[in-house]
């Protein structure tokens, strides 16, 4: 009787589940392309992972290629470049948390002290518009402005203090990483803050003006601590990808001048893919191991 019983609470269940699903049909179908698309270039492409424990040849193509165990990964722990690009990637992606994090959060406080609202709405959109702006374009920028022949040793030779070799300089690459990432996507990071602030009450800061509480009072005491459930994760969302540093920035101004310092892991991965002998096994073991430790540390 108890198996009957739990048998007919299953299926009363699931014929619930099943008219809830058809009454709301219309939303859900709205899920259907999604759903598609996470499949198709999400879940489908995970079978060519297993090119990290295989020797890839491409006359038997991924799946008959011979299985070699984790033979890649130990020609990978025995690169020297490949322990270097780890350490170049993290030290860029903690002058990233460090730097870069930080700077959305105070541009969404500065913003919402605005007191004019149409100049606030201004304001927004021009931080916003260069996350629209792709990397290629953005670094062909800062070539124009940052070249020999550019407009600020153009400036600089003006004043007399002479031409400075910023792009070529293993100096300035990882400052110009930090830089052109902050006025890059900033202003569309800073949308996520000015939505959890919008959430405050309203009263307690009317409460506090009333206490006689400064602006920066209220920052500290009301709008900081309000928001900073927002803040904590997007912190671990950001400490998630700290093996991944933004393969289209360095890629873009990175130069052969640099290259010392701008091998990161992707461009690692991209080295030995497309600008040495072929090993997709070998890259495919190294990009696996990247995700693997995105994935503990997320």
């Amino acid at each position: 009787m108890e198996r009957s019983d739990g048998k007919t609470s299953i299926k009363s269940r699931l014929k619930n589940l099943g008219r809830e699903i058809w009454r709301h049909r219309a939303i859900y179908a709205l899920l259907i392309p999604g759903l598609v698309w996470y499949f198709v270039f999400c879940y489908i492409p995970m079978g060519g992972l297993s090119l990290a424990f295989k020797q890839y040849k491409a006359n038997l193509g991924i799946w008959a290629s011979p299985w070699v165990g984790f033979a890649n990964y130990k020609h990978v722990f025995r690169d020297t470049a490949f322990w270097a690009s780890i350490r170049r990637t993290l030290i860029i992606n903690a002058g990233r948390l460090l730097f870069c994090f930080p700077f959305p959060v105070l541009l969404s406080l500065m913003i919402n002290e605005l007191r004019v609202g149409k100049y606030k709405k201004v304001m927004q959109t021009v931080f916003t518009f260069p996350h629209f702006l792709s990397w290629v374009i953005v670094a062909s920028i800062i070539t124009n402005v940052l070249s020999y022949d550019g407009l600020v040793n153009s400036i600089l030779n003006l004043l007399g203090v002479g031409t400075v070799n910023f792009l070529g300089n293993q100096r300035f690459f990882q400052p110009l990483l930090y830089i052109s990432e902050i006025w890059k996507a900033s202003g569309w990071s800073a949308i996520v803050y000015m939505a959890a602030i919008s959430g405050i009450d309203v009263e307690q800061y009317e409460a506090a003006e009333i206490d006689g509480a400064t602006r920066l009072q209220r920052i500290i005491h009301i709008t900081l601590p309000s928001i900073m459930p927002t803040i904590v994760v997007m912190f671990i969302l950001a400490t998630g990808n700290i093996m991944t540093a933004g393969f289209d920035q360095v890629f873009n101004l990175s130069n052969a001048a640099v290259k010392a310092v701008s091998e990161t892991l992707d461009m690692y991965i991209y080295r030995l893919t497309f600008q040495s002998v072929t090993d997709f096994s070998f890259s495919m073991a190294v990009s696996l191991f990247k995700s693997e430790i995105n994935m503990v540390l997320l």
